[in-house]
């Protein structure tokens, strides 16, 4: 398959780099700046343990119009910067281009064809609807990212644990498409699981992110000693049980109990999360995604979500005062 990565920071180079190793696709990468620069000086590489994996770039460039349509697009950005990346990438899109966006939080599609919201789009992370207009649902395919990555320098994915990626149809069911991808990846050494319902799947692993995220970006602590703390801890567990009633009214269902999920996280040991680490590097958080987007499911279900409003709130006047989120209106 014709593939581009398009977001080539952690995620985005581990997979560009093990689908261009296993030689299965002709792997390109939309990038720019000092990323960019790197893919042309070294290519793709990627770190695991002790062994260094590299590959050719086969095109990276600063324009999307120089890579032409593509079979695959895996997106690989931050919340924040999906608006301008889906008008950039629309050179990529031929009539069957397949969108694969390997995201944080809840993504813009999460909403389409689930009854209960209507067919506005979720403000939080589509605002003017923009980017479901750039990308049509029927062209996407959901993904969830089961993996601990990161990039010390522009053009290096570090690989630290886990190997899974959740792939499926927005809708729920099966395709013949969502085979054709977990296979691809597959062959490149991810664990792939074909979900009929990755709407669920998506839900889930923000059941966790939800709260170890903001408050790790208020903190600076890692992951073990939140859950240490029995008063924070506490804190999670009150908003992770509104999250599961609003998942059960979007009919994605969570059977676990909030200390059940403590222990999953607490078993990846020390960890830093992602939203920890863009406010350590000074880079703009995915608060919208994370927990923005909860709380506007809430409101528009009728679910009062005391404890996540004020996650919500905290983290974003941290982040404004440090300029890692916009400012008020």
């Amino acid at each position: 398959m014709k593939t581009c990565i398009v977001g080539v920071g952690a995620v985005g180079g581990l997979i560009g780099t093990r689908l261009a190793a296993a030689g299965d696709a002709r792997v390109s990468a939309f990038a720019r700046g000092a990323t960019l620069s790197a893919l042309r000086t070294h290519g793709w590489r990627a770190r695991t343990a002790d062994r260094l994996l590299q590959a050719p770039v086969a095109a990276a460039s600063d324009v999307a119009e120089d890579l032409g349509p593509q079979d695959l697009v895996i997106v690989c950005v931050k919340g924040p910067a999906m608006p301008a990346i889906a008008r950039a990438i629309e050179p990529l899109l031929g009539g069957h281009t397949i969108v694969l966006p390997l995201m944080n939080g809840v993504p813009w599609w999460f909403g389409s064809g689930v009854a209960a919201l209507g067919n506005e789009p979720l403000r939080t992370v589509d605002p003017d609807g923009e980017v479901e207009r750039a990308i049509a649902t029927s062209r996407v395919l959901g993904g969830v990212v089961h993996l601990s990555v990161q990039a010390p320098e522009p053009g290096l994915a570090v690989h630290r644990m886990g190997n899974g990626l959740i792939v499926g149809e927005p809708g729920g069911g099966t395709s013949d498409r969502a085979v054709q991808v977990g296979a691809l990846l597959t062959k490149s050494g991810f664990d792939v699981t074909a979900s009929d319902s990755v709407r669920r799947d998506v839900w889930y692993k923000l059941w966790g992110n939800l709260t170890m995220n903001p408050v790790s970006a208020l903190t600076g602590a890692t992951a073990d000693r939140i859950l240490d703390d029995e008063l924070v801890r506490a804190l999670s567990t009150a908003a992770m049980r509104e999250a599961r009633t609003i998942g059960a009214l979007l009919g994605c269902p969570i059977q676990q109990e909030p200390e059940e999920r403590h222990q999953v996280t607490r078993n990846l040991g020390a960890f830093k999360t992602s939203m920890l680490q863009d406010v350590e590097a000074g880079r703009p958080i995915e608060l919208d995604a994370i927990v923005g987007a909860v709380r506007e499911l809430g409101q528009r279900l009728g679910v009062a979500t005391p404890t996540i409003d004020a996650l919500y709130g905290l983290t974003r006047l941290m982040a404004r005062t440090r300029g890692l989120y916009p400012p008020a209106a």
